[in-house]
């Protein structure tokens, strides 16, 4: 085990994280981690890495992509284990985006629930399948490509 101001392996960042080796390898080939190396090319992480994989994973579980909280973390100092603060701020740009997703799930829900007894199993007129189809009062097939809508070709 290493001592309270040593930098930690690896595997004990692993260990402690709960993030596979190799996740923490992707991770820093994408930037979201730094690690130094030692004269034997061994990976070694400063503590606030924890936080940094702390930040990851809560940032995961609400749904943002890689890019999302590459482009949070880049906001931050180098080697800055994110702090209470920094979520704060960084959490207030995603809540729009959470909440479209909230009230899109809400939607898909509402529309399942009705389309359970609908039994249509139509792909032209399914609110699941075709949700929002504007073109539906064009009538069918792809009103877009037929050759009239070309200028009567």
């Amino acid at each position: 085990m290493s001592t309270p101001s040593a930098k930690l392996t690896i595997g004990e960042v692993a260990e402690r994280s709960g993030f596979a080796t190799t996740a923490l390898r992707f991770y820093e080939d994408r930037g979201l981690i730094s690690s130094t190396r030692t004269s034997g090319n061994q990976r070694r992480y400063e503590r606030g890495v924890l936080r940094r994989l702390a930040f990851i994973r809560a940032a995961q579980r609400v749904g943002l992509s890689l890019e999302d909280i590459a482009d949070a973390l880049s906001t931050l100092p180098e080697n800055h284990a994110p702090s209470k603060a920094d979520w704060a701020r960084l959490s207030e740009h995603w809540r729009d985006e959470l909440d479209a997703r909230i009230d899109g799930l809400r939607r898909l829900r509402d529309r399942l629930t009705g389309c359970i007894g609908c039994g249509c199993l139509s792909l032209n007129t399914c609110s699941l399948y075709n949700p929002d189809d504007r073109m539906a009062r064009e009538g069918p097939a792809a009103p877009l490509l037929r050759p009239e809508a070309e200028g009567g070709m």
